[in-house]
């Protein structure tokens, strides 16, 4: 049975947290001087489990196994949240290297941008599946400061690097390691999480017309204030939801804008960023017309007319059953009666990776629930034992 060196597993996540340090997270923004070093830096970590190291245009960092197959991706990404936590995709990525250190085929991946730095999302890996074009690439902005997508990758060096496509038929499937980003396994006492699918995120944009007018000199029975029709419609939002959605659906509001939003102004618009998501698709379908009828009945009811636009609307990843039983197998194994298997309530490269191959995903408890923040962490001795299951399912999922 393959064994990780899981001291060199720990020492290589701890030393990588340093490049970017924030209080004891990491600030790595995606083409930052900083994610630019961990990059270089994961390159030669590569290079010593004698893999062939590149990068391409759009920042993937790739380690390619020399040997024969069957092979296995495994990875994630390195950059972070802003001002956030030091494992969060950078768990995955070194798990990759875990593996390939302790022998097994694997290729890793180091995608670029899952975090969203740049608009329109998942860039590393869509590129690679072939589902980033030129003309997206053009139009994308900084959703941190508006620099464009072109000019930061010129900047980090990257600019005239051709972007790399993952080969037809080289990997029988696709490994991702994660923490949960959540309490469900802490709160049960649970040491490891086979995830049974990746959720999709429906995003909408709620916009609201009323009319600008004088906060003292405007009577309450005169007023067209969006402000309150879109804080009225998010609260019937919150109290129907409960009874359509399913176990483990979540909903969001991101941003709300007012305008002009000076204290003395009535609103004459509002607009809501609005998202939910859950992994089965009639419970999204149920949502969204949900939705669609709380929007029709604050029109009924309200001065201030409402717009729903659907910003995007991705599928559920399905992880792969094989994958999954050998993941259960090894849990067992490894953690006997201290694991579950459980849906991921966050996006991943793996939804998108699954459109090419069969991928499944792994989690590890994370300490109190934190994540996209600086005090999010994980016990040592749960992230050596994760690597370990991930490990031993794939040595069983390559032999089989």
């Amino acid at each position: 049975m393959v064994q990780i060196n899981a001291e060199r597993f720990l020492a290589d996540l701890h030393e990588l947290r340093k490049i970017g340090a924030y209080k004891t997270g990491v600030h790595r923004p995606t083409f930052s001087p900083q994610d630019m070093e961990s990059r270089h830096w994961l390159m030669e970590r590569l290079r010593e489990c004698g893999l062939e190291a590149s990068i391409d245009g759009i920042g993937n960092v790739y380690g390619r196994h020399k040997g024969p197959g069957p092979h296995l991706l495994v990875g994630s990404h390195i950059e972070s949240q802003n001002y956030a936590g030091w494992l969060d995709g950078a768990l995955g990525v070194m798990a990759g290297v875990a593996l390939a250190r302790a022998g097994l085929p694997v290729d890793v991946a180091a995608f670029a941008d899952e975090e969203g730095h740049f608009e329109g999302g998942f860039l590393g890996s869509r590129s690679m599946i072939g589902d980033l074009t030129e003309a997206e690439i053009d139009r994308s902005r900084s959703r941190n400061d508006g620099t464009p997508l072109r000019d930061a990758l010129a900047a980090a060096g990257l600019a005239g690097k051709p972007r790399m496509q993952l080969e037809p038929g080289r990997h029988k499937g696709f490994y991702e390691m994660h923490i949960e980003q959540g309490t469900q396994l802490e709160g049960q006492g649970l040491r490891v999480g086979v995830v049974t699918g990746i959720v999709a995120i429906w995003q909408w944009r709620i916009q609201f017309q009323g009319q600008q007018d004088h906060a003292g000199g405007t009577t309450m029975a005169e007023r067209k204030d969006a402000g309150l029709s879109a804080v009225r419609l998010l609260a019937a939002i919150d109290q129907e939801f409960p009874r359509i959605c399913g176990p483990r659906s979540t909903w969001t509001t991101g941003r709300i804008s007012l305008d002009p939003g000076a204290p003395s102004i009535i609103p004459g618009s509002a607009d809501v960023l609005f998202q939910f998501r859950d992994v089965s698709v009639p419970v999204l379908e149920r949502m969204e017309a949900g939705l669609r009828a709380l929007v029709q009945e604050s029109n009924r009811r309200e001065k201030c007319p409402a717009t729903l636009t659907q910003m995007s609307r991705a599928t559920p990843a399905i992880c792969d059953p094989a994958m999954m039983a050998t993941l259960d197998q090894a849990a067992e194994a490894h953690a006997p009666g201290l694991w579950q298997q459980m849906p991921s309530g966050a996006g991943h490269d793996a939804q998108y990776i699954a459109r090419l191959m069969p991928a499944s995903m792994i989690f590890v408890p994370s300490i109190g629930g934190i994540s996209h923040h600086w005090a999010e962490d994980t016990k040592d001795e749960d992230l050596a034992l994760g690597c370990q299951v991930l490990a031993s399912a794939a040595e069983k999922f390559l032999a089989g």
